[in-house]
């Protein structure tokens, strides 16, 4: 078994006020205590927590005034892509029907990206997909592979705001996809997209490519929506 190493002062800072945000300790509107009490509540420098606090203030999570309160923002209205990092490593305080408004914009996102891959560099995709996993691979490759394949299609899209959006997904949907592929009905549907996904862009028709990435972002949806469905009756 391993042990836990023991975390930074600054990591130590950040998960500490995090948590308590997440967990309702402080929840939105809250102010924080002063930070010469906050410092030593935490165990931490003033420096050290100075830091954290102008790191999460740039994100959304704060609201830094001079002179006033720091007081914590409804940062799901006030916080940005790099919120969505964060949220990666604290998954385990994700509100109710977070999962599923994540896998809703991606299937408003992918199919986008993927008709300018194909436009753009078909025979990189091609290539790709001649890799996908077989029927008996590990979830994890089936995770390591359909994140891939979902950066390459944003690098071969020539847009690079999209790599840098899919960036900001990277914690969150490699987490989920660890769950995700670990179901027989999740790996059972990314073969039939890859095998789909292969045969469009081999004949090179972009509006089958929008169909299958289409279908298959729905399909995961509906996956996830009817696991967590069972989850909550049991």
């Amino acid at each position: 078994m391993f042990s836990e190493k023991p975390l930074r002062p600054t990591q130590h800072a950040a998960d500490t006020l995090l948590t308590r945000i997440l967990d309702g300790t402080y929840p939105p509107g809250a102010s924080l205590p002063g930070e010469r009490e906050l410092a030593k509540e935490i165990g931490v420098t003033r420096p050290t927590l100075r830091e954290n606090l102008h790191r999460l203030a740039a994100e959304g999570w704060i609201t830094i005034r001079h002179g006033k309160a720091t007081t914590v923002n409804d940062y799901w209205k006030t916080g940005g892509l790099k919120l969505l990092g964060t949220l990666a490593r604290y998954i385990e305080y994700m509100p109710e029907g977070f999962v599923e408004n994540l896998l809703d914009i991606r299937t408003d996102l992918i199919p986008a990206i993927a008709i300018r891959a194909v436009q753009n560099s078909p025979d990189d995709i091609l290539k790709y997909l001649e890799a996908a996993p077989g029927p008996g691979s590990e979830a994890s490759l089936f995770a390591r592979f359909d994140w891939g394949l979902q950066r390459l299609m944003a690098q071969c899209a020539k847009n690079p705001i999209y790599g840098l959006i899919l960036n900001d997904f990277s914690g969150l949907f490699q987490a989920m996809a660890v769950f995700y592929f670990g179901l027989a009905t999740g790996r059972q549907a990314s073969l039939a997209y890859y095998a789909g996904l292969k045969r469009a862009v081999a004949a090179k028709d972009l509006i089958n490519v929008d169909a299958q990435v289409r279908k298959a972002m729905q399909e995961s949806l509906d996956i996830w929506l009817n696991v967590s469905s069972s989850r909550a009756n049991e």
